[in-house]
């Protein structure tokens, strides 16, 4: 699914094919989930193969790194070209790009003594295989913010992501909501969340969730088309009167939800604000002009 015999990926400095690419197993990341990725989408626009903001997720990345510790020198331009070449080397114009800082070997709980970056590219349509999903409340919460640094994409984080997506799964869902340490609605084990109620859109504010990029440009869209936006701590009961709702994210982009714990959004997905925003987050990311979508 992620690389074939031909697939090259960047590698500390060169570019190697995916399955030449090695890397020892003693390496901090591998045994303690020390290291800080990326999910960036590429699309093939009406101006050429275009990275979707590709200075704020290599932004994020270098944040990340600062944020636990992780020494890492790479600038933002030399990671842009990085990635586009990444592209073009396999032949890639509607991608996902997946950047990994990972630790050299290191055994102690200490900072590492050398760092590896790794980049590479696939085809990645739908990270969602439903349209529209059934979600549940997860018995995991977000990570308390004064136990690790929440705002930062590190791989260890995305433990607790997976067991409340499995969670979810096992009790015949699509995916799970997650609640912060204080019961609030928090996000998805993968994507930030926002609710529609009375004509206003409704989602966590910053400080016990990730600051995703996806969530910023929804935040964007509604400014710019004069939708009404509000960012609040809600409780999960709250959402089993919402009109609708949905999911955001670099590789989710704009997914519906349908329903909560099985109590169904009272609104048709085309005729919600989600839709609308959907719409436009498309025609952003393809370079089209979205003026034409009415609210």
């Amino acid at each position: 699914m992620y690389y074939t015999d031909e697939t090259v990926l960047f590698l500390d400095g060169k570019f190697v094919k995916a399955k030449d690419a090695t890397t020892d197993l003693f390496n901090q990341t591998m045994h303690y989930g020390y290291g800080t990725f990326e999910g960036i989408r590429a699309y093939q626009t009406v101006n050429g193969v275009k990275i979707f903001k590709a200075y704020e997720h290599f932004e994020r990345l270098k944040r990340s790194c600062e944020l636990v510790d992780i020494p890492f020198h790479y600038d933002v331009e030399e990671l842009t070209q990085i990635s586009y070449q990444a592209l073009k080397r396999n032949n890639l114009k509607d991608a996902y790009i997946r950047p990994l800082v990972y630790c050299g070997p290191n055994m102690s709980l200490s900072a590492p003594k050398s760092v590896s970056l790794m980049i590479a590219a696939w085809e990645w349509e739908s990270y969602f295989e439903n349209p529209a999903l059934r979600l549940c409340i997860s018995s995991f919460q977000r990570p308390n913010p004064k136990s690790v640094k929440v705002e930062a994409k590190v791989c260890g984080h995305y433990i607790n992501s997976i067991m409340a997506t499995n969670e979810a799964k096992h009790r015949g869902f699509d995916e799970a909501l997650m609640l912060d340490m204080n019961g609030f609605v928090a996000e998805g084990p993968g994507a930030n969340f926002f609710f529609e109620k009375d004509g206003v859109l409704y989602t966590p504010p910053l400080g016990n969730i990730l600051p995703g990029i996806t969530r910023q440009t929804v935040l964007e869209i509604c400014k710019e088309m004069d939708m009404p936006v509000e960012e609040k701590y809600f409780r999960p009961e709250e959402l089993f009167e919402a009109d609708s709702a949905f999911f955001c994210g670099t590789a989710a982009e704009i997914v519906s939800i349908e329903s909560v714990e099985g109590q169904p959004m009272s609104k048709p997905w085309k005729t919600s604000m989600g839709a609308v925003v959907q719409e436009a987050y498309k025609c952003i990311v393809l370079d089209k002009s979205y003026s034409y979508v009415i609210v």
